[in-house]
């Protein structure tokens, strides 16, 4: 049977400990930047690269959905939650690939910090033959690797043109000029530790779920 390329579709992972407005409107400012129709938030259960979550599996799930209801750009996927075993990126992605064909033009979503960060990853060489990389800018980071070999790498791989995201299955890496929002789950934790409100970081259905579940007291 004959694949028949949709358009491009983008994977979002991440901890969400908890989803806020940094993570949505990025994305969201990205999706219009490269003509996304589709974003798979796809919440881990191990992450091998950092600290474990605060909340449980089942909470942060709760959490995404409720900051996504109502948004027909997001949805879930939550397979990752029902694994033991470390989330390594590229073995989702080769899972992800097998369902959707080789021809789907495929993005996995990461901020600036993990693409410097990226040669650490587990079999990080492989990612870009599953993928292109859709990268949003953060604040404090720069756009240059930690070698010149590296920088080389980015540098052959690196496109300005969202068309070429939608024309190839994978290989590309796009740098997103994104709104850079100075929202971090840790600074959220940290005030709601201390009491502060955090109305304006995170959806009121999510603030007001954290605050049922009594999380990060």
């Amino acid at each position: 049977m004959t694949e028949t390329p949709s358009m491009l579709q983008a994977i979002y992972g991440g901890t969400f400990d908890p989803i806020h407005y940094g993570h949505l409107k990025s994305v969201t400012a990205l999706a219009e930047e490269v003509s996304l129709h589709q974003v798979i938030i796809m919440p881990n259960n191990v992450p091998p690269h950092r600290p474990q979550p605060q909340a449980s599996s089942i909470q942060r799930k709760k959490m995404v959905e409720l900051a996504i209801t109502g948004n027909p750009l997001f949805t879930l996927d939550s397979r990752e939650l029902e694994r033991s075993t470390p989330s390594w990126t590229v073995e989702t992605l080769e899972q992800i690939r097998a369902e959707k064909g080789y021809q789907q033009p495929l993005a996995f979503i990461i901020g600036q910090d993990s693409l410097i960060g990226l040669p650490h990853w587990h079999r990080w060489e492989a990612l870009l033959s599953l993928c292109h990389l859709l990268v949003c800018q953060r604040p404090g980071y720069p756009l240059t690797m930690e070698t010149p070999e590296r920088q080389q790498w980015l540098e052959k791989h690196r496109t300005d043109s969202a068309e070429q995201l939608q024309q190839q299955p994978a290989g590309k890496i796009f740098i997103a000029p994104t709104p850079m929002y100075d929202i971090s789950a840790t600074t959220i934790r940290q005030r709601l530790e201390s009491g502060q409100a955090c109305d304006d970081w995170v959806p009121a259905a999510v603030l007001d779920f954290i605050h049922q579940q009594h999380l990060y007291r």
